[in-house]
C-alpha cells in the first residue's frame, strides 16, 4: 500500500521540492491533504497533478477562489480552510505521514496536532521545536509519533549518527552546524544598515521564501537551528557550534568521545534530506545532481563573526535563560523580519527589536500548547511595539 502524505505548506520551496520527490515514486506515496496560505494558481495545478482528497487554504477567501476554479477543472479535491482544517488534515486516521513545512510558528498547532496522533513527522518547520520545546516533545511521546528533521543540517546530523537514539549520550561530544554565511559573510558590518529587503533575499546557494532568506542574512536562521538541534538530539547548548563553510558541501558533522569525526556530503538541494525522511530507514532516489568531486576546487570552513551576526549569539543565550524565552526569540524576529520586509526598519535594527523583546518579555514556563499560543500572542504585541518605536 502506497504512504498516504499530508504536505504542510505545499507551494513553498521545500513543499514542491517534496511533491517533486513523490513524482518520482508513484506507487510507493499518495498525496491524501496539500494546505497552502495564498498561492491558489500553484495549488490547482498540485490539485490537477496529484489528486489529493483535500486542499486547505490560510483563508476564506483564498479557499472560494481555489474551489471555484477546482470545480471549473473538474477535479475531485475537497477545498477546506482555516486553521482547524489544517490540524484535520494532519491528525487524519488515513494519513501515515505529514511534511511539516509551514514557516513560523504558525505551523505549531498542526505539527502538535499530527504528534499526538502517533504520525511519522517529517519536521522541516524548525519552529515548532523551537516555540513548542519539551511541550512539544512531550507530545512526540505521548503519541507515540516518529520525529524525523528535514531541515539539511538536522538531516545531515541524524544521517551521521547510530540508529538508536539511547547510544547518542555516551556518543556524542559536539555537534557541528554548517552555514554557508549568507549573502554578507564578508560585508562590512558598518555598512549592514544600509542592506535592502532584495539584497537580503539573494542567498549565494539556494532560492527560499524571503521570511528564510532574512534569517539566512542575518544568521538568526542558525540561531533557530542550534536551539532546534538541542531538542532534536538531547545535547547540552555548549555542544553546539556553528562553523562557516561556504559551498555549503558539508551540511553538518557531529564529533564523537573518540575525536572522530562524521559528516554528511552532497550538493546543496532539499530533496536528499526530503527523501530521506520520506523512506527512512531506507533511501530512495531523489532527483539530485550527484557530487562531481573533481570539480570541487576546495571546501573551507571560517568561525562566525558575531560582530556580523550578533543574532546567533541569541540562541545559547535563550536556551539558558528560562523556558519559553526560546518562543519569545521566535515571534520577536518573525515580527521584525516581517517589518523589515515591509521597509519599516532598517536591517540592522532588526537584532534591537529581539533585545527589547526579550527584555521586556518574561515567560513563565509554558506547559500547554494554549500557553505557548498565549506567550507567542503576547510577544508579536511587544516586539510591534518595538517596531512602532524605531519606524517613527
Amino acid at each position: 500500500m502506497p504512504q498516504m502524505l499530508t504536505i504542510l505548506g505545499s507551494t513553498g520551496s521545500v513543499g514542491t521540492s517534496t511533491l517533486d520527490v513523490v513524482a518520482r515514486h508513484p506507487g510507493r506515496f499518495q498525496v491524501f491533504a496539500l494546505t497552502a496560505a495564498t498561492q491558489v494558481d500553484l495549488m490547482l495545478a498540485q490539485c490537477a497533478q496529484f489528486k489529493p482528497r483535500f486542499a486547505v487554504m490560510a483563508s476564506v477567501p483564498h479557499a472560494q477562489l481555489l474551489a471555484e476554479k477546482i470545480k471549473q477543472n473538474d477535479l475531485p479535491t475537497q477545498v477546506l480552510s482555516a486553521g482547524a482544517a489544517i490540524e484535520m488534515v494532519a491528525s487524519h486516521a488515513e494519513v501515515d505521514a505529514v511534511m511539516a513545512a509551514i514557516v513560523g510558528a504558525a505551523g505549531l498547532p498542526p505539527c502538535m496536532a499530527a504528534a499526538r496522533a502517533g504520525k511519522r513527522l517529517l519536521l522541516a518547520n524548525k519552529e515548532a521545536l523551537v516555540v513548542g520545546g519539551d511541550v512539544f516533545l512531550a507530545a512526540v511521546r505521548d503519541g507515540g509519533a516518529m520525529l524525523l528533521p528535514i531541515d539539511s543540517e538536522h538531516s545531515a546530523v541524524f544521517q551521521s549518527l547510530p540508529e538508536d537514539p539511547a547510544t547518542w549520550p555516551r556518543r556524542i561530544e559536539k555537534i557541528m552546524l554548517t552555514s554557508s554565511g549568507g549573502p554578507f559573510r564578508t560585508r562590512d558590518p558598518a555598512t549592514l544598515r544600509d542592506v535592502t529587503p532584495e539584497q537580503a533575499c539573494a542567498h549565494p546557494n539556494f532560492a527560499m521564501g524571503r521570511k528564510i532568506s532574512v534569517d539566512s542574512a542575518t544568521m538568526m536562521n542558525k540561531a533557530l537551528e542550534v536551539i532546534e538541534a538541542k531538542y532534536l538530539f538531547g545535547v547540552a547548548p555548549e555542544q553546539i557550534e556553528v562553523v562557516i563553510h561556504p559551498q555549503q558541501i558539508i551540511h553538518s558533522m557531529v564529533q564523537f568521545h573518540d575525536a572522530s569525526v562524521m559528516a554528511q556530503l552532497g550538493t546543496p538541494d532539499m530533496r536528499v534530506p526530503i527523501a530521506y525522511g520520506l523512506s527512512w530507514p531506507e533511501r530512495i532516489e531523489s532527483g539530485t545532481a550527484r557530487l562531481d568531486f573533481s570539480k570541487m576546487a576546495a571546501m573551507t570552513f571560517e568561525v562566525p563573526d558575531f560582530q556580523r551576526f550578533p543574532c546567533l549569539q541569541l540562541a545559547w543565550d535563550s536556551l539558558r535563560a528560562p523556558s519559553g524565552t526560546c518562543a519569545v526569540l521566535n515571534a520577536a524576529n518573525e515580527v521584525a523580519v516581517a517589518a523589515f520586509l515591509d521597509r519599516r526598519i532598517r536591517f540592522d535594527q532588526i537584532q534591537h527589536i529581539l533585545l527589547a523583546t526579550l527584555a521586556a518579555v518574561a515567560p513563565s514556563k509554558p506547559q500547554t500548547l494554549e500557553d505557548l499560543l498565549a506567550l507567542d500572542a503576547q510577544t508579536r504585541a511587544v516586539a510591534q511595539q518595538a517596531a512602532s518605536r524605531l519606524s517613527t
